[in-house]
């Protein structure tokens, strides 16, 4: 079996180069999210429609059943997203609403190491995640765990990734901060109609609202998920708002 941060640079670039060959038109999708406020012991459902541009995340949303109208972000997130690449993110939940706000990059593609016959063992460094094969791991279906080197500060780096043996893709990502935030994002994916998407995801972070403290954990189901090449809402027709990609 090859070295773990061998393993993940491999199942990296994999996923970087078919997300970047298989991008959709358009989305459209049901969302059901279910907040829970632990430690209140009180929860709460939001449900929408949305149909969303993926070039710029612009979307038309309906709170169902027969509810109120917007557009914005594709809510909670785009099931359109790489989580393993350089992206900017802000999330707060309570009972009343949840709020995210992603600015997705550029997919990262980490240098491999030509083969050299007169080498024996290529060991590859990287310094940020230090990776290592969980108990279940095997050749068809990594299993990886990864906790950031003293060189990240801060910021959200993949804890846990889970390949698919079919597709040879991520069929499940967490993501952590470091630097004692204890946020999390934990994300399931299939392909559906060639398209690398999200299906299910949750959101959880410790929240502060006036002399409470308590965690809130937001659970979202995509249902329905549509892929087109013509705008499923006049709304979202038109040329993309050109966007700016978060640096690394």
């Amino acid at each position: 079996m090859m070295t773990p941060d061998l393993a993940l640079a491999l199942l990296i670039n994999r996923t970087s180069a078919y997300y970047d060959a298989h991008p959709p038109e358009y989305i459209t999708y049901v969302e059901r999210t279910h907040v829970r406020a632990l430690g209140i012991g009180r929860t709460q459902d939001i449900n929408r429609s949305v149909a969303v541009r993926v070039a710029d995340n612009y979307a038309a949303m309906k709170d169902l059943p027969n509810g109120e109208q917007r557009v914005g972000q594709a809510f909670p997130i785009i099931p359109y997203f790489d989580p393993i690449s350089a992206f900017g993110f802000s999330y707060f939940a309570n009972l009343k609403r949840v709020d995210i706000t992603l600015q997705r990059g550029a997919p990262i593609t980490l240098r491999i190491p030509d083969e050299d016959p007169t080498v024996n063992v290529v060991v590859p460094y990287n310094s940020f995640w230090a990776a290592r094969y969980a108990p279940d791991s095997t050749d068809a279906a990594l299993h990886l765990l990864m906790a950031p080197t003293a060189r990240v500060k801060d910021g959200f780096y993949p804890a846990e990734v889970i390949e698919d043996p079919q597709t040879q893709l991520p069929s499940r990502i967490e993501m952590r901060v470091a630097g004692g935030s204890d946020e999390i994002i934990d994300l399931d994916y299939k392909v559906i109609e060639g398209h690398w998407v999200i299906v299910h995801g949750t959101f959880t972070a410790t929240q502060h609202a006036a002399f409470f403290t308590f965690k809130v954990i937001a659970d979202v189901t995509y249902d329905d998920l549509a892929f087109s090449d013509t705008a499923p809402d006049p709304r979202l027709a038109g040329t993309p708002i050109p966007t700016t990609s978060p640096g690394p």
